[in-house]
């Protein structure tokens, strides 16, 4: 397995269960040795506490923290951890409590919280200082939707501060938050790149319409597209690929004249395919 991941990145880790997403994540971090090939973290070799602290963040998947401390104490002492001196520590925690909205619960002890009050002071841990690569193992499992909104936002801040390689089932939320997805299935990558080539963003359009559009008028006005027609629950949709050097706003302004000529009404218009979509298409 081998794939690259830009600096300062938002990185979608992708796979479905047993692909090797939580391994690949443990090896890095030193948790599994490697059965064969070699791990070199940040050009400094294989992890070491003693190299890397400071410089890696991780959140496991089942994450056990320590139920007598507080996550104030608790903050502080993953903080020391990492290299930081004791007055950094307080400072970080403290920081990162608020980014988590953990106030009111700050100087609770870990016994008492709930899972999803676990998960995010887990989360934060793994983001205290400065690292330069934060591995996160389903952050936003368990967590209400407030809560989940929340922590995705504090996520979003961190592009370009640090590289983050986020794994999770939940591909809506990883399209709402990565800009680089790596797609893994039995051990192998199948597909990497930026998120909005993956989705189609920029080529791909969906037009969801009340009514059969007139498909031959279309195609003499745009005689380099690809376009085809299909019905999906009741619903008729044209499928628009422009050519890689097309205008796609251009072509938007032909189409909604040809259509509303032919009084068929657009109900809905969407670029790109869906990451699920991708994935689906990619295992197929």
């Amino acid at each position: 397995m081998s794939f690259d991941v830009p600096t300062g990145a938002l990185c979608a880790l992708i796979g479905p269960n047993g692909a090797g997403k939580t391994t690949l994540f443990s090896v890095i971090c030193g948790f599994l040795p490697p059965d064969q090939g070699s791990v070199d973290v940040l050009g400094l070799g294989p992890f070491s506490p003693a190299v890397h602290k400071g410089r890696v963040g991780v959140l496991p998947q089942d994450a056990a923290l320590p139920d007598r401390h507080t996550a104030r104490d608790f903050l502080r002492f993953m903080g020391e951890l990492q290299g930081l001196s004791a007055a950094e520590a307080k400072v970080a925690a403290e920081r990162a409590i608020q980014s988590v909205d953990l106030n009111a619960r700050a100087d609770h002890t870990i016994l008492t919280l709930s899972h999803g009050m676990r998960r995010r002071l887990a989360t934060a841990s793994a983001l205290l200082g400065k690292p330069e690569l934060v591995l996160l193992d389903e952050p936003t499992a368990g967590l209400d939707p407030v809560q989940a909104h929340g922590l995705r936002e504090h996520l979003r801040q961190q592009k370009g501060r640090a590289t983050l390689v986020i794994s999770s089932h939940n591909l809506t939320e990883l399209e709402q938050i990565c800009d680089y997805a790596v797609i893994l299935d039995k051990g192998r990558v199948v597909m990497a790149g930026p998120m909005a080539e993956l989705t189609a963003q920029a080529r791909r359009v969906r037009w969801r319409l009340s009514a059969a559009p007139p498909l031959e008028a279309l195609r003499a006005a745009l005689p380099h597209h690809e376009l085809s027609v299909q019905e999906v629950e009741g619903v008729v949709e044209l499928l628009e690929l422009p050519p890689q050097d097309a205008d796609p706003d251009a072509s938007s302004v032909v189409l909604m004249r040809l259509l509303a000529e032919a009084g068929v009404g657009v109900r809905e218009l969407r670029r790109g395919q869906s990451l699920e979509e991708s994935v689906l298409a990619g295992r197929a």
